[in-house]
């Protein structure tokens, strides 16, 4: 049993590791722990088998011996600690899974407390996003007993390194998943990593998952929040093996510590929702009517497009793009005469700085003075809200790049706006973290100093404030030129706000560099000389027993600075009488040439440049060599060894290679970046020739609008004279239609009196026929002569209406009626000698007047029936011209 013990021992490690009994593998690794911890360094022997064939270590971890997998995790552990990045490099991508899966969930303790150990020392020696990256994968597995091991593990690391070091985004957003699991141990350890990265995030880790879990979740993790707020701020409690080496490295221990220590302690407080959360790209959200709506003249419709952008850029982190128009467009809002528009514009002005930070800077110039122009505002609402603004535009850019417009505000001639500018300057100097520079500081004392003697006492007392934080910053010493003009009560007030001041910035001063370590009084002036021209620094060379020379002579000199010619030669041995020809001449300056130099010690850097001769020594005996020309020669040949090859290790050898391989990705990155940014570039002068096409179109567009709406207007104002035209026509239209009624109103009497003298012939008619033997008993001789008096008197008449139908055409209807007497008196005139005529004989016959009687009245009918009939011609051919011309007109 001895023999085989001694057998297996004898074998290399690489075959015991492998081994298929799980003694001989204990065994393996309990003697390759040990060789690990007995190597002098990373670079020994010892780690090559293990660095070029990795999955020895799979095998160690996952080893189906329990007691065997103890020693292997162990043995790991060792490996990674004595073998340094390589170890941790190479054996990572096939450890980390059988770790969660066989170490972590292991029923040992120690086999646990291993394997997590384990985990902790991949991330000290390199970093942690392949470690979460592999770690992560498993929150999805089955085994319920393996999610909870592997949520403890993220909770030890981020107790350990912290958030500085190990991203906690990844971890937060798999957060939900795990609080909603079935198994109570998964929630328990759920609730342990969430107040676990409380401590170090607070408040802005809620941004990524809180609205995801459930509201008796969140109540039961707001009380476990509470007792974290009362604790300190957590620190960083394991280094890193970068972090162990600059402590070792450091000068001054204790100094540097402390220096190291303030900002892990402040690190946890710069860590906000921005950090944690996605950009989000607002401009796809922002109405596509804004600009319009911006250049309304109602200030509803402003504010309603103002309220459509805050609701796109009220988010955490705004992805980067052209906002150029939003900010024209935002600071055009603050010249705006509604508050409430104002209001609103600088709310989205916050978030959009908030937003995009440091993107957010190239926009500063345009916004910060519009805002600072509206602090007149008095209304405290709208004070506050263009105070935000300000803060988040200083947060995204800096202190020097807002003090040039906030000190030429503090010069502007309304109170108001001084007083605004100075509180806003004051929570700059107590936000920043940079102390601003010297001449930064004296413009800002000038500044509040002018202003302690403003007559209002808002602005005085801000002045006040300002010094006093400023001196917080700077201290009183360096105040202390600024205020010797102030009395004693206001620099009292300052003190006072100096000692109540909370700043984050302080000023530091440079540090002083050490003198450097004096030299000897022989070698002050050869150390602070220059070598002359042509004379070349030898090259360090190791230290053999032929380089030792003989101790140098005593000094000359007790005291004081010796002469230029006194110090070399109280580094030369004395010289043997005699003077002795050199073979060459010194170089310019007197410097011997380099195959003659005396034999040179291995000395410090300093005694190395105290070997060279001055070169002020000239030509002549002073400047020619001392020694013997041939002994130095030889003293170097012989001294220095032949050049060898650099030798390569091992572990040099595999950098090497990973140099290479990481070169070659490299290149090829970036070869496909170069592509990609030929293509983009592509892209982009292809939407720049579709935008030019665009707005062309657009311009076209534009102008046949206008020319079309000119169209219309000239259309419009056609049809409404046209209407007017209609309207006069439709207006005399009935008029003449009123006075056509009028006239045929005129012409029923006449109609009447018609009828009346039909009737009264009729009925002498009928009566003649009674007569009518008294009638037949008239001679013929006097019948005839009626007969011939009627048939006069009917053309008389006839003759007469075409006459008064010609005037009636010429002449209007009243005239006519006018002049109607005097043609009744003219037509008598004229039948006047018919009438006489029948009158004369007629006179004989006295006996016939009755019948002359009724021939008159018979007569008369007769003349007013053809007068009423030429006038109704008359009034047809008139109404029908006269509608001809109206329908002419309206076509």
């Amino acid at each position: 049993m001895a023999d085989q013990e001694e057998d297996f021992s004898s074998l290399p490690l690489p075959d015991r590791f492998s081994h298929k009994n799980w003694k001989v593998r204990k065994q393996g690794y309990e003697d390759a722990a040990k060789t690990f911890e007995a190597t002098p360094d990373e670079s020994d022997p010892a780690f090559r088998p293990f660095l070029l064939d990795s999955g020895l270590w799979k095998g160690a971890v996952a080893d189906s011996n329990v007691a065997a997998q103890q020693d292997g995790i162990n043995a790991l552990c060792a490996f990674l600690k004595y073998g340094g990045q390589q170890a941790c490099t190479r054996s990572r991508n096939v450890t980390i899974t059988p770790i969660v899966e066989k170490g972590l969930s292991s029923t040992r303790a120690a086999t646990k407390q291993s394997a997590l150990e384990a985990l902790l020392l991949y991330i000290e020696l390199d970093k942690s996003d392949p470690i979460i990256d592999d770690l992560l994968p498993s929150l999805n597995n089955k085994q319920p007993k393996l999610i909870a091991a592997t949520l403890s593990a993220f909770t030890a690391i981020f107790h350990a390194y912290g958030i500085k070091h190990v991203n906690p985004k990844p971890v937060l957003k798999a957060l939900p998943k795990v609080f909603g699991h079935a198994d109570k141990n998964v929630r328990a350890e759920a609730q342990n990593l969430a107040v676990e990265l409380y401590r170090w995030l607070r408040e802005a880790m809620k941004t990524l998952f809180w609205n995801e879990l459930k509201p008796v979740q969140q109540q039961d993790l707001d009380k476990l929040f509470e007792t974290v707020k009362q604790e300190p701020p957590p620190k960083q409690e394991r280094l890193l093996r970068s972090q162990q080496a600059a402590v070792e490295a450091a000068p001054a221990a204790g100094q540097d510590d402390a220096a190291d220590v303030e900002p892990e302690e402040d690190q946890p407080r710069e860590i906000d929702a921005f950090d944690l959360a996605e950009p989000v790209d607002v401009l796809s959200k922002v109405p596509a009517n804004f600009g319009e709506s911006m250049a309304s003249s109602k200030w509803k419709d402003r504010k309603d497009a103002l309220d459509a952008l805050f609701a796109a850029v009220n988010t955490d982190r705004i992805k980067d793009g052209p906002f150029d128009d939003i900010m024209a467009a935002l600071a055009k809002s603050m010249k705006d005469a509604n508050i409430a528009v104002v209001t609103v514009a600088a709310n989205c002005i916050e978030c959009l700085a908030k937003g995009l930070r440091h993107s957010f800077a190239k926009y500063r110039s345009r916004i910060m003075p519009a805002i600072m122009e509206r602090l007149k505002e008095k209304k405290q609402s709208v004070a506050d809200a263009l105070g935000a603004a300000l803060d988040a535009v200083f947060a995204s850019t800096g202190l020097s790049e807002c003090l040039e417009d906030i000190l030429e505000f503090l010069k502007h001639k309304n109170p108001q706006v001084k007083s605004e500018t100075l509180r806003f300057l004051i929570r700059c100097l107590k936000t920043t973290r940079e102390a601003p520079s010297k001449p930064e500081v004296k413009l800002i004392a000038e500044a509040a100093t002018k202003l302690l003697t403003e007559s209002v006492e808002a602005t005085r007392a801000a002045g006040a404030e300002t010094l006093g934080t400023l001196m917080r910053i700077m201290g009183e010493r360096p105040m202390g030129p600024y205020l010797e003009g102030v009395d004693d009560s206001r620099k009292t007030k300052i003190k006072e706000y100096c000692d109540a001041a909370e700043v984050k910035a302080k000023d530091k001063p440079k540090p002083v560099v050490p003198p450097p370590k004096a030299a000897p009084v022989g070698q002050k002036k050869t150390v602070s000389k220059k070598p002359a021209l042509g004379t070349k620094k030898p090259a360090p060379r190791p230290a053999t027993p032929q380089e030792e020379p003989a101790p140098p002579p005593p000094k000359t000199a007790s005291k004081g600075i010796p002469s230029k010619l006194s110090a070399p030669k109280a580094l030369v041995p004395p010289q043997k009488p005699g003077l002795q020809a050199p073979k060459k001449l010194a170089g310019p300056g007197g410097a011997a040439p380099p195959s003659i130099q005396s034999p040179r010690r291995n000395i410090t850097p300093q005694d190395e440049e105290a070997a060279p001769i001055p070169s002020k020594l000239g030509r002549g005996l002073a400047g020619r060599p001392l020694a013997r020309p041939g002994l130095p020669s030889t003293t170097n040949s012989e001294s220095a060894p032949p050049p060898q090859a650099p030798s390569i290790t091992p572990g040099e050898r595999l950098e090497l290679d990973d140099l290479r391989s990481e070169k070659e990705y490299l290149l090829r990155t970036n070869e496909d970046l170069r592509a990609s940014s030929s293509k983009y570039q592509s892209q982009i002068h292809e939407l720049q020739n579709q935008n030019a096409q665009l707005i062309e179109d657009h311009t076209r567009d534009v102008l046949s609008i206008k020319a079309k709406e000119t169209q219309l207007v000239r259309a419009r104002s056609d049809a409404e004279s046209a209407e007017s035209q209609c309207q006069r026509l439709s207006r005399e239209l009935d008029r003449l239609k009123r006075e056509m009624k009028r006239m045929e109103a005129e012409r029923s009497p006449s109609s009447a009196t018609s009828d009346q003298i039909y009737r009264d012939k009729n009925s002498t008619n009928s009566n003649s026929n009674g007569t009518s033997a008294t009638t037949a008993e008239r001679p013929p001789s006097a019948t005839q002569q009626m007969r011939s008096n009627s048939s006069a008197s009917l053309a008389d008449s006839r003759e007469t209406g075409y006459q008064r139908m010609a005037r009636s055409y010429a002449v209007s209807p009243s005239e006519e009626k006018e002049n109607d007497g005097a043609d009744g008196e003219k037509m008598v005139r004229n039948r006047s000698p018919v009438k006489n005529a029948t009158n004369t004989n007629a006179a004989p016959m006295a006996g016939r007047r009755e019948v002359s009687g009724e021939g008159e009245s018979w007569k008369r009918a007769a003349e007013v029936t053809s007068q009423l009939k030429a006038r109704i011609e008359l009034m047809k051919v008139g109404y029908m011209i006269f509608g001809e011309g109206c329908w002419g007109a309206g076509d």
